[in-house]
C-alpha cells in the first residue's frame, strides 16, 4: 500500500511541480501578466480543442450511447451536489450572504480539466479520456448554469454563452465525426499534427495556473480564515469524494466511466471560481483560499482516493 501509494504521488507530483514552475516564472518576471491572455487564448481555443479531437477521433468507446449520454449526467450532477453541500455548511462560517455563496460555488466546482487530464493520461488509456471530454461537458452546463445562480442568487442570471466555448463545441464536433467518420479516412499527417498541438495544452494550462496563483497570492495577507480551508477541505477533499466513489461502485457504469469517477473525486477545488466571483460580484479573498487550500492538502489526499477509489471500484 505505502508503495503503491508513493507512485501515484510521483504521478501527482509533476502536475504540481509544472503549477510551481508557473508561479516561479511570474516571480521573475518571465512570464508577464501581459502575456497571460494570449496564452490562454491558445491553451482554449487551438491546444485543448486539439486535444480533444486526438482524444475522441477514433474512439471506439464513445461509439456508445451510454458513454454519451451518462457521463454529461453525471458531471452535471456532481457539481450541483457539491453546490448543494457546501451550500447548506455555509453558514458555518457566518452570516454574510456574499461570503457563503462564494463559498459553495467555489467548493462546489473540483479541478476537472487541468489537474485531471494528465492524471488519466499517465493512468489510463486513450479511451478513458475521452469519456473524460464527455463528462466535463455536463460540468460545464452545470458551471455556467447552476453556478452562476449559486454565486449571484440569481441577480444576474447564467449566462448560455459561455457553454459554447472551442473545447465544448470541439467535443460535440469530436463526437460527432467519430460516429460519422472512419479512423483511416482521415489524412495520417493531420491527425499527428492534430495529436502534436493537443499535447502542448495541458503544461500550458498548469503554467498559467501557477502565474494565476502567484498573483493572487498577496491578496491571502489580509483577511485570511483557516475555517474556511479547514471547512472546504472536509467537504472538497473528504465527503464529496466518498460520494464519488459510492456512485462508482453502485451505479451500473462503463469501465472508462468509473475511472474518470475515481479521479474526479480526488480533485481539489478549480481555479477558475476565484476570477469568475470577482466578475459577477462574489469574494474571490474566500474563493482564493479554498482554492490555496484543498490545492495544497490535496498533493497529499489526491493519491490517497485514486488508490482507494481504485480497490473499491476493482480498478
Amino acid at each position: 500500500m505505502p508503495s503503491q501509494y508513493l507512485q501515484l504521488l510521483g504521478l501527482v507530483a509533476p502536475v504540481y511541480l509544472l503549477i510551481v514552475a508557473g508561479f516561479t516564472v511570474r516571480r521573475l518576471g518571465w512570464l508577464n501578466v501581459n502575456a497571460d491572455e494570449s496564452l490562454l487564448r491558445l491553451v482554449v481555443n487551438l491546444f485543448i480543442p486539439c486535444l480533444v479531437l486526438d482524444s475522441i477521433l477514433g474512439n471506439a468507446s464513445l461509439a456508445q450511447v451510454s458513454n454519451l449520454i451518462v457521463p454529461p449526467l453525471l458531471g452535471f450532477g456532481s457539481v450541483v451536489v457539491g453546490f448543494g453541500l457546501a451550500r447548506l455548511a455555509s453558514p458555518l462560517l457566518g452570516s454574510d450572504l456574499k461570503m457563503r455563496r462564494t463559498f459553495a460555488f467555489t467548493v462546489g466546482i473540483y479541478n476537472y480539466s487541468y489537474i485531471a487530464l494528465p492524471l488519466v493520461v499517465s493512468l489510463f488509456d486513450r479511451a478513458t479520456l475521452g469519456v473524460l471530454f464527455t463528462f466535463n461537458l455536463g460540468v460545464e452546463i452545470a458551471f455556467w448554469t447552476v453556478g452562476l445562480l449559486v454565486l449571484t442568487g440569481g441577480g444576474k442570471g447564467s449566462n448560455w454563452r459561455r457553454i459554447l466555448n472551442p473545447p465544448i463545441i470541439s467535443i460535440v464536433v469530436a463526437v460527432l465525426l467519430n460516429l460519422l467518420v472512419q479512423p483511416e479516412w482521415l489524412p495520417r499527417f493531420l491527425v499527428s499534427g492534430i495529436h502534436t498541438i493537443g499535447s502542448i495544452g495541458i503544461p500550458f494550462a498548469l503554467l498559467l495556473t501557477g502565474a494565476t496563483i502567484a498573483d493572487w497570492l498577496p491578496s491571502l495577507k489580509t483577511g485570511f480564515r483557516p475555517s474556511i480551508v479547514l471547512l472546504s477541505s472536509v467537504l472538497r477533499l473528504g465527503l464529496l469524494p466518498l460520494l464519488f466513489l459510492a456512485a462508482a461502485c453502485w451505479l451500473p457504469l462503463s469501465l472508462e466511466l468509473k475511472r474518470v469517477i475515481v479521479i474526479q473525486a480526488a480533485m481539489p477545488a478549480g481555479m477558475l471560481p476565484v476570477v469568475i466571483s470577482k466578475h459577477y460580484g462574489g469574494d474571490p479573498g474566500i474563493a482564493l483560499q479554498v482554492v490555496i487550500g484543498t490545492s495544497i492538502i490535496g498533493l497529499l489526499t489526491i493519491p490517497f482516493w485514486i488508490r482507494l477509489g481504485m480497490h473499491f471500484v476493482g480498478l
